[in-house]
C-alpha cells in the first residue's frame, strides 16, 4: 500500500499532479490509471459543486488518486465540508499572511479544536472509526497548500512558512506575475519563485508550482521544488486532440 500524499511530500519525493476542471468521474479515473501522485479540483476557476466532488471523491478513492480542492474566497468555512468527503486536503488560494494561514489551518486540523467534528461521513468510514481514531487520522493525512500569489505573501513567506501545519507553499505563477506587475514569464517571476524555494528550505516545507510544461518541471526539482501541478485535464485533451489533428491532416 502506498504512503499517503502527506507522508510523500514530508519526505520529498518529486510529485506530480494536475488541476480538474470537469467535473467528470471518469476524468479522475483515468488521471489515477495513467499514474498522476495527485490531482487538485479546480473549484476556483470552474463550476463544480459540492455534490460533484463528493462523486469525484469517489473515483478518487476507486483508483487511489489522491484528491484535493482549492476553491474561491477569503473564508474557511468551505474546508471541512470538503475534508468530510474523503478528500485528502486543501490547497487554499491567496495566503497572505500568518493569520490566514493558521485560520486555514485551523479549519483542517482537528488537534487544533476548532473544526467541527463527526465522524459519521465518508471520511470517517460512516461512522466506522471511533472519534480518536478519526482525528488521528484526518490530522496525519489531510494536506494543506498554502498558495503564494500576491507581493502581500512574498513580504510574509517567513511568517507563512513558520506555520507549523502547512504542508506546502505552493506558487501560483500567472497570479503571482499580475500581482507584482511582471510578466509571465520573467527573470523577475523567477526570482520571486526562488525566494518561496529559500524560505521552503529555511523552515523545512516543501514547495509547490504549477508548470505549464512537463519540461520545465526537471529545472525547477534541481532547485528545490518537489511538487508539481502540471496543467489541467482540459488542457491535456486540447492538447492530445490538437496533435492527433495535425498528425493526420499532414
Amino acid at each position: 500500500m502506498r504512503a499517503s500524499l502527506r507522508s510523500r511530500i514530508g519526505n520529498g519525493e518529486l510529485l506530480v499532479g494536475s488541476f480538474i476542471k470537469t467535473p467528470a468521474p471518469h476524468i479522475v479515473e483515468i488521471l489515477g490509471l495513467a499514474g498522476l501522485d495527485f490531482a487538485i479540483v479546480d473549484q476556483e476557476h470552474a463550476p463544480i459543486s459540492i455534490a460533484q466532488m463528493d462523486i469525484l471523491a469517489l473515483a478518487g478513492r476507486a483508483v487511489g488518486l489522491p484528491l484535493l480542492s482549492r476553491r474561491w474566497g477569503n473564508a474557511t468555512d468551505w474546508i471541512a465540508p470538503l475534508l468530510d468527503l474523503g478528500l485528502d486536503g486543501v490547497m487554499v488560494p491567496h495566503v497572505m499572511d500568518a493569520v490566514h494561514a493558521a485560520a486555514v489551518c485551523d479549519a483542517v486540523r482537528f488537534s487544533r479544536g476548532k473544526r467541527g467534528l463527526s465522524p459519521s461521513p465518508r471520511a470517517g468510514n460512516y461512522g466506522g472509526y471511533g472519534i480518536a481514531e478519526y482525528r488521528a487520522h484526518c490530522d496525519a493525512q489531510s494536506v494543506v497548500m498554502a498558495q503564494i500569489e500576491d507581493q502581500a505573501a512574498l513580504d510574509r513567506l517567513d511568517e507563512i512558512a513558520q506555520e507549523p501545519d502547512v504542508d506546502v507553499l505552493f506558487v501560483g505563477p500567472a497570479d503571482l506575475s499580475q500581482s507584482m506587475g511582471v510578466s509571465f514569464p520573467s527573470a523577475e517571476l523567477d526570482a520571486a519563485i526562488k525566494r518561496v524555494i529559500d524560505a521552503g528550505k529555511k523552515a523545512g516545507v516543501a514547495v509547490g508550482l504549477f508548470v505549464g510544461k512537463a519540461a520545465d518541471v526537471a529545472r525547477w526539482h534541481e532547485l528545490g521544488v518537489s511538487v508539481f501541478v502540471c496543467g489541467s485535464d482540459q488542457a491535456l485533451l486540447r492538447k492530445s486532440a490538437s496533435q492527433m489533428l495535425a498528425i493526420a491532416k499532414e
